[in-house]
């Protein structure tokens, strides 16, 4: 799974990251799949990194209407498919709730011991507190 890129992008840049065309791109902008872009002085959009993964994810979708549509196109009942795949979104999100739960009482346990260490560090002298997260990182790995 590739990663979401840093930075603004205009339209050209993100469609050859997601592998679109930038026609796609401006189909999915024109039908608010996409938020409307930025656009420069000169009229180029500009997509925040975010619209990466938005991408990615309206890739996805259609991926997934495509196979549930060619079944019934062919007669089929795809009711019990569209359950499964509303049971693995379910799953999907309950593991990312997990993960950010997870990472957030990490980040609070950092937080109670930069507190510590700035309450025993004299006024205008380092606490070390990257260091302290650097070697939380390391621990954890």
């Amino acid at each position: 799974m590739k990663h979401s890129p840093a930075k603004v992008m205009q339209s050209s840049q993100l469609a050859r990251l997601a592998g679109i065309s930038v026609d796609t791109l401006r189909y999915y902008e024109r039908n608010r799949l996409l938020p409307a872009a930025q656009r420069t002085f000169a009229g180029y959009r500009l997509f925040p990194p975010e619209a990466f993964m938005r991408v990615q994810m309206i890739r996805g979708a259609l991926s997934e209407l495509g196979q549930i549509f060619t079944v019934r196109d062919h007669g089929g009942t795809p009711c019990h498919q569209v359950r499964k795949l509303g049971t693995e979104k379910l799953g999907l999100i309950e593991s990312q709730i997990h993960n950010l739960q997870s990472k957030r009482r990490e980040l609070k346990k950092t937080l109670a011991e930069w507190d510590r260490l700035l309450k025993q560090t004299p006024h205008g002298k380092r606490a070390g507190l990257l260091e302290v997260f650097a070697h939380s990182k390391e621990k954890s790995t």
